[in-house]
């Protein structure tokens, strides 16, 4: 059509002197009335001398004017295709597959193949995949790099109408587009981009966890030196990576470095968390520290807020790790070694104060376990029961369908007349009742969902948390109280600790002692797992307050078929990895499959070689994996890394949507990548 346009604009340039001659023939007739007959011939010989000369000129020069035409629009199409050619700009065009259909100089260049290449695009740059061509979106765009270059590839499809065979009626579009592309060099921009994120500040805080614990191991003369020591090692850390880190309090450091640097010291796993450990002045303690960074933040103030965060995280972890907070991502390293047992009871007494308050203001206290509860859920909620009533509250424990591990306990409450029908309630019953007077006690968990009702944390403004499992990522959020201690054996033991200090009038009762000792028995292995001095001293107060240990042992004894349960997932279980003990449980026939897991995972620890146990089995449609060692595996950042949590030596999972095929494969190839990064 442009074509056709521009010949019919030529071609009414060439006619213009036929149209004046037109007009000249009928400007004689007028002629010859204003100035007669004479003037009138005069210019009937002119116009006809005029029209033989236009019409030799026509005929003769018609041919030469074309000629002239065609040759203009020649050389201006090598002009055109030579800029194209020559063009700075690297261009291309592919075909709808991404092959090379042609490419300019600079094009070539860059890609360091002649003109003559027509293979597809990613022969040059890897990055462009047919995934990565337009597609329904027109315009697409993937970074590439070349050499020591970084290019923005643009890319657009084209329709060429020319192509289009008219004649077949072959009118797809598809079949007759190509794909252009252009180079954009950016090296210098993202190396700009690279350089403000590597100078990106990040402030961090440091702790020296077990501050007391170590001088205390120590005669006064070295401690000066022994703290000296330290604190040399940790300037010197971040003095090496161009940072800055003063000492803020006696146990505290606040740092700020670089992000780059970052990147280096999360390549050598924060090397200052076993570096501090080799200090020794004759101190029995070993000091450890955790560290807490963060920032993603465009405000400095927000980052160092996700500092204490970390921190505190890292505390609440059983502290010897790092956190690192990068926006809404959270990393950890370390926390390979179990958590110092804390001698004080202090804090105890303190949290023990503290939630007495938060009862006292309260209407009515909701005591909630986790899902599927055991034997320390219910204690621990039994021992907040009783804190409850002592000072006159209106007490329940939400408990739907207790599991039969733990249901002769929850019936024995259920028929004593002392504690009635009332003492448990139903989750559908809470949601009801709770109200803005309502406090909501969660015991031996954590996380959110993993709560028996997660609704009622949303109904409160008054939430309280007694755990003793290492913080994760997702966490309760705006407790009021928050009392996580990693080191305890189990939430019986920190209940227990809480129920000395909550009241001087505050009595245990015998089948209350009976749960909260069965916690901590089942929890530590019959105390052969995670036990400490205040664990004995937990266990000793509840005996002294009536917990029978014959009367919790018949209570607890096993059926025949969990027996044999067990005896088959021993006798199944496969050593992988020359040291991890790998089983399945199968869950039929068996009332409790998960608390049947655990204590044969407990059991394969008992073989000679086996550093960590893991049992799975299947029950309401999730597989569940129990995790066990004694001292040389961390199982708790194995579980984390499939989702879970725990201790050191205890810790869990549960795999939704996943086949135990499906389970196993992922569990061994966890470990073994594990492995590979030297985390475990």
């Amino acid at each position: 059509m442009e074509q056709f346009e521009i010949t019919n604009q030529v071609r009414k340039y060439i006619q213009t002197p036929i149209w004046l001659s037109l007009c000249l023939v009928g400007a004689i007739p007028l002629l010859y009335v204003i100035a007669g007959k004479k003037a009138a011939y005069v210019g009937i010989v002119l116009l006809a001398v005029y029209l033989v000369i236009t019409a030799v000129l026509y005929r003769f020069q018609r041919v030469r004017l074309a000629n002239e035409l065609v040759s203009f629009a020649a050389q201006y199409g090598q002009v055109q295709h030579r800029l194209i050619q020559e063009l700075v700009l690297p261009y291309a065009l592919l075909d709808l597959r991404g092959g090379v259909l042609w490419m300019n100089d600079e094009f070539a260049g860059i890609a360091g193949k002649d003109l003559n290449f027509h293979k597809n695009i990613a022969a040059i740059f890897p990055e462009i995949t047919n995934a990565k061509l337009p597609g329904r979106d027109p315009r697409t765009e993937v970074t590439v790099v070349k050499g020591e270059n970084t290019y923005r590839a643009a890319m657009q499809k084209l329709v060429m109408k020319e192509l289009i065979d008219m004649e077949n009626g072959d009118q797809d579009p598809e079949k007759n587009s190509v794909i252009a592309i252009y180079l954009f060099d950016e090296t210098e921009l993202s190396e700009l981009i690279e350089d403000r994120d590597n100078n990106r500040i990040v402030c961090g805080m440091l702790c020296l966890d077990n501050y007391e614990e170590a001088l205390e191991s120590v005669d006064e003369l070295r401690k000066s030196l022994l703290l000296a020591l330290i604190e040399r090692k940790i300037n010197k850390y971040f003095t090496d990576v161009d940072g800055i880190c003063r000492k803020t309090e006696k146990d505290k450091y606040f740092f700020i470095i670089r992000k780059k640097a970052l990147d280096d010291l999360e390549a050598k796993k924060f090397s200052i968390l076993e570096d501090v450990k080799t200090v020794n002045v004759g101190n029995e303690i070993s000091m450890t520290i955790s560290i807490g960074i963060a920032f993603g933040s465009h405000y400095f103030i927000q980052n160092a807020e996700a500092a204490r965060g970390a921190i505190e995280l890292a505390l609440g972890r059983g502290g010897d790790q790092v956190v690192v907070k990068e926006g809404y991502n959270t990393r950890y390293f370390g926390g390979k070694t179990e958590s110092v047992e804390k001698y004080t009871r202090v804090k105890a007494r303190v949290k023990a104060h503290a939630l007495k308050e938060i009862i006292s203001s309260k209407n009515e206290v909701f005591i909630m376990g986790h899902k599927i509860p055991d034997v320390d859920a219910l204690g621990a909620a039994v021992g907040i029961y009783r804190c409850s009533r002592t000072i006159d509250k209106p007490a329940a424990i939400v408990m739907d369908n207790p599991p039969d591990s733990i249901r002769p306990m929850v019936e024995g409450f259920k028929s004593n007349p002392d504690y009635g029908e009332h003492m448990f309630i139903s989750t559908r019953e809470a949601k009801e009742r709770i109200n803005s007077g309502t406090v909501v006690v969660v015991v031996d968990t954590n996380k959110p969902n993993y709560t028996e009702c997660e609704d009622l944390l949303r109904r409160t403004n008054a939430i309280v948390v007694l755990d003793h499992h290492r913080q994760g990522r997702e966490v309760i959020q705006n407790a009021v109280l928050s009392y996580i201690e990693p080191y305890a054996s189990s939430a019986c033991e920190m209940v227990a600790e809480v129920v000395q200090y909550f009241d001087e009038s505050l009595k245990i009762r015998p089948l209350e002692a009976d749960a909260m000792y069965a916690g901590i028995m089942v929890d530590t292995s019959n105390f052969l797992t995670r036990t400490g001095v205040r664990t004995f001293e937990a266990a000793a107060y509840l005996r002294r307050n009536g917990a029978d240990v014959t009367r919790i042992r018949k209570m607890f004894r096993d059926n025949m078929e969990d027996i044999q349960a067990k005896s088959r997932a021993i006798a199944e279980a496969e050593i992988f990895a020359d040291c991890f003990a790998i089983s399945e449980c199968k869950s039929d026939g068996l009332k409790s499959p998960t608390v049947v897991a655990a204590q044969t995972a407990n059991e394969l620890l008992s073989v000679v070689g086996v550093k960590a146990s893991f049992v799975l089995t299947e029950y309401n449609q999730m597989i569940y994996i129990s995790a066990r060692a004694i001292d040389e595996i961390n199982v708790q950042l194995i579980m984390e890394r499939l989702g879970g949590g725990g201790h050191l030596n205890i810790a869990g999972a549960q795999l939704p949507d996943t086949t135990m095929a499906e389970a196993m494969a992922l569990l061994k190839k966890t470990i073994l990548q594990m492995q590979e990064e030297g985390d475990i």
